[in-house]
């Protein structure tokens, strides 16, 4: 090999991320003579005489590049190089081949081996600094590739701690949120109203409830609250107090008169105080849209407010459907807003359905979404021999076998059952 010049000095070489060369050949002068160039361009260079000793070598250390003979006695440099790169090292390794073969075949095998470059002897100086060079641009994208992951695998693991503890309070939050409904189902008189509450994620921002102050009065509602996650759920808890089934005191919906017993406030007004409410808030951005109606069972008299909320389906005893409501705003978005009340009668056998747009506006798979008129249909399938809580299981699990299985549910889905059998 060429003698190295004095320019070449240990100063003037930057070989980056390669600083520890080993290497293995079993002719000690071509030892000598690679060692003495290596030596002189800054490395700290180790020597074997054979591939079994440059194993045991490895084993105990990882050099950043290698130099070996591909023919020597014993294990060959094509072995040695396998048998290199199945040791398990933190950090790759450069490996040269050097070799008097020269044919694409060999070529193809040494790559194969595990090598990364090869070099043809006799060795020039210049060649060989060039191809350490070159070997070391790669070690280094590959170390700062390895460091950059590592920084990642370490954010990684800080985020899981997190999204852990994240998860717990949201399972947490999931069973306070459940508390809000207490009971799915419940028979007043001969009458009765289930509900159905399916959050999207593990909180969502549907509520459904109901209470009575007492006999023949029965009042429920169907709230959706703006957006989603955990804004959305904390209003549902508000709201939940504020229509709160066990403590009357605190339901806006209720009256307490002559200090005996509670009444049923008018929808539309329950539904201006809670717009007001909201409004007097600084700081609130989300709204909500409801449907909260209250019935006397003596005479199936219902009176309902709607306010942004989809139409109540009402399902005739003999078979026939109306939506009711006007629409209307929803509550917290404009202060001072009148809300309209509906007034119908319901009839022994006499069903209403109270929904989230989680129903009508799910994504279908053939790319529609349900609407009103899918929704009615579905709701007809459903009621033929269902009641109760059978029947909002079978409406959900229609919607998910109907709904895009690429999107699935993206919206929470709720449900109030109302189910009149006269006094």
């Amino acid at each position: 090999m060429a003698e190295v010049s004095q320019a070449e000095t240990k100063a003037e070489l930057d070989f980056g991320a390669i600083r520890k060369v080993l290497v293995v050949d079993d002719s000690r002068l071509q030892r000598r003579i690679l060692v003495a160039s290596l030596k002189k361009w800054g490395f700290e260079v180790l020597e074997a005489d054979s591939g079994e000793a440059a194993i045991e070598i490895c084993a105990a250390m990882s050099p950043d590049l290698v130099l070996s003979d591909w023919v020597m006695p014993g294990m060959s440099g094509l072995e040695f190089c396998q048998a290199f790169r199945a040791l398990e090292n933190d950090e790759y390794s450069y490996f040269i081949l050097l070799t008097s073969k020269s044919e694409k075949q060999e070529v193809a095998r040494g790559l194969d081996a595990g090598a990364d470059d090869f070099l043809i002897k006799p060795l020039e100086a210049d060649e060989l600094r060039a191809r350490i060079s070159a070997g070391a641009r790669i070690l280094d994208m590959q170390r700062e590739l390895s460091d950059k992951n590592r920084m990642i695998e370490t954010a990684l693991e800080e985020l899981k701690v997190v999204h852990d503890a994240i998860d717990k309070d949201l399972i947490q939050a999931r069973k306070i949120q459940e508390s809000l409904v207490p009971e799915l189902t419940r028979d007043f008189g001969r009458s009765r109203i289930s509900m159905l509450l399916k959050p999207c994620g593990h909180i969502g921002g549907d509520l459904v409830g109901m209470f009575s102050p007492g006999v023949n009065r029965v009042g429920f509602y169907s709230i959706d609250v703006s957006g989603h996650g955990i804004t959305s759920a904390m209003m549902t808890a508000r709201l939940g107090g504020y229509l709160s089934s066990k403590h009357f005191d605190q339901n806006v919906a209720m009256e307490k008169r002559f200090d005996k017993f509670y009444a049923l406030l008018p929808p539309d007004q329950v539904a201006e105080m809670l717009n007001s409410r909201l409004m007097a808030d600084a700081g609130v951005e989300e709204y909500f849209t409801m449907v909260y109606a209250i019935i006397d069972l003596r005479n199936g008299h219902l009176k309902m407010v709607q306010a942004g909320h989809p139409h109540p389906l009402l399902l005739r005893q003999d078979g026939g459907t109306e939506y009711l409501g006007q629409g209307g705003l929803p509550i917290g978005l404009l202060p001072d807003v009148t809300f309209q009340r509906t007034d119908t009668y319901m009839k022994p056998g006499d069903k209403l359905l109270l929904y989230s747009d989680g129903f009508t506006e799910c994504r279908m798979a053939d790319g529609s979404l349900l609407e009103e008129e899918g929704l009615c249909r579905m709701v007809t399938d459903c009621a033929i021999d269902l009641s109760g809580p059978e029947f909002l299981d079978d409406m959900f699990w229609r919607l998910t076998q109907a709904m895009d299985p690429d999107q699935g549910m993206d919206d929470d889905v709720s449900a109030v059952f109302f189910e009149y059998s006269g006094p």
